[in-house]
């Protein structure tokens, strides 16, 4: 059964009442083909004339590599239009807005012009590894246990108030890229998502932290929830969330006779019975051409390779899929 994560109905926010979306794409593992995924899902869902901003919270920062290079991110983006800006200083957001770091990537928005659709970023920075420890020592600071848990909520709550603003109102759909891990940062994403979307290769490291993800997630949820239900908010806009699963795509599949080989069909009957997150219809199989480099060129794969090609056809499959599930209207 597919886990749903409600807590006290009277201050619960159902986010899918609002017209945007956000979902965090996460697996502790790497190497899952979680940016090729996020990269081709931004773009796809794009292409059908929707407005999609990409944030990159991975300090690998391979999103954003997929639509700047990096010459073009140093000059550009990397001293003062990167997340890690957002998150630095005495608190998340004091010292600049996030809508201020919002950037709108030429080559790919240049595909999609006929469209209608646009396609913004948020870039990350290598240098955002460094921030879950900073934040961890500010979240230590507290002297009391009503500040600790106040301490908790507002560090913890901190992108879901900044993506309050009206500003991202104009979006239909918000993708957030996470690193694989869960540090302060991700935790910051699952509190600010409606939906978590895993991606993972049908084998036995990717598949294996499936489920603790799905616990860490639930107890982090439980617990933001107590300390607002419990009076520690000071902020209006802290109210109790829900966080769905939006289910778990298998990615990097081979194919044999038209079917998943036997090995990996394994892990995916190992999914689907024994994970709270529950395998989605849709899956992309194994193609180095487009696993290699999630956006060659500033343009991913879904809007560049011909529209017969299998890999593209699954994705697009996958996103309406995806669309169905969140109930955007986007999926058209």
């Amino acid at each position: 059964m597919t886990a749903l994560l409600v807590l006290s109905p009277d201050l619960l926010v159902d986010r899918r009442e609002c017209s945007v979306q956000v979902i965090a794409i996460m697996n502790y593992k790497g190497g899952v083909g979680k940016t090729t995924l996020t990269a081709n899902l931004g773009a796809d869902v794009a292409s059908r004339g929707h407005k999609v901003l990409l944030i990159d919270l991975d300090p690998q920062a391979n999103l954003t590599f997929s639509f700047y290079g990096v010459d073009q991110w140093r000059e550009e983006l990397s001293k003062d239009a990167t997340i890690m800006r957002w998150y630095e200083g005495e608190m998340p957001g004091r010292e600049v807005e996030l809508q201020d770091l919002i950037v709108t990537p030429p080559r790919v928005n240049a595909e999609l012009e006929e469209s209608g659709g646009r396609l913004d970023l948020i870039s990350s920075h290598l240098k955002l590894i460094d921030i879950d420890l900073r934040l961890a020592a500010r979240l230590g600071a507290g002297t009391t246990l009503g500040e600790s848990k106040r301490k908790f909520l507002d560090l913890h709550g901190c992108l879901a108030r900044a993506l309050r603003h009206e500003e991202f109102e104009r979006y239909d759909l918000v993708l957030i890229d996470c690193a694989p891990n869960f540090g302060l940062v991700t935790k910051t994403a699952i509190v600010a998502s409606d939906h978590v979307l895993v991606p993972a290769r049908p084998d036995y490291l990717s598949t294996l932290g499936i489920q603790y993800l799905a616990s860490n997630c639930d107890e982090l949820v439980a617990e933001y929830n107590d300390y607002v239900n419990h009076g520690a908010a000071k902020n209006d806009s802290d109210r109790a969330i829900r966080t769905r699963y939006l289910g778990v795509v298998f990615t990097m599949v081979k194919f044999h006779a038209k079917k998943p080989i036997g090995a990996q069909r394994y892990y995916m009957e190992d999914v689907r019975l024994n994970s709270d997150i529950l395998p989605l219809n849709g899956m992309i199989r194994d193609s180095p051409r487009y696993f290699g480099d999630a956006g060659e060129g500033g343009v991913p794969a879904v809007l560049r390779a011909p529209v017969t090609d299998d890999v593209v056809v699954e994705f697009r499959k996958l996103t309406t899929e995806i669309l169905d599930s969140v109930g955007t209207g986007a999926a058209r």
